[in-house]
């Protein structure tokens, strides 16, 4: 799997994940929070799919 996230990008997807998720254990607890697993995982593994499709990378040279 090829990194295109770069490390300001991967901070806000895990933040951004984790703030979703927990929607499912506090505040509404609704089921919609499980969206937040998209960015969590998409942020620790410093991949996404759809910027992979579309030729799109946020890492710099050392980054990667």
């Amino acid at each position: 799997m090829q990194t295109n996230v770069g490390k300001i990008d991967r901070i806000i997807r895990i933040v951004v994940g984790l703030a979703l998720l927990s929607l499912v254990f506090v505040g509404p607890k609704t089921l919609w929070g499980l969206l937040g697993l998209i960015p969590l995982i998409s942020g620790l593994v410093s991949s996404c799919p759809v910027y992979s499709i579309l030729g799109i990378s946020t890492c710099s040279q050392s980054d990667s």
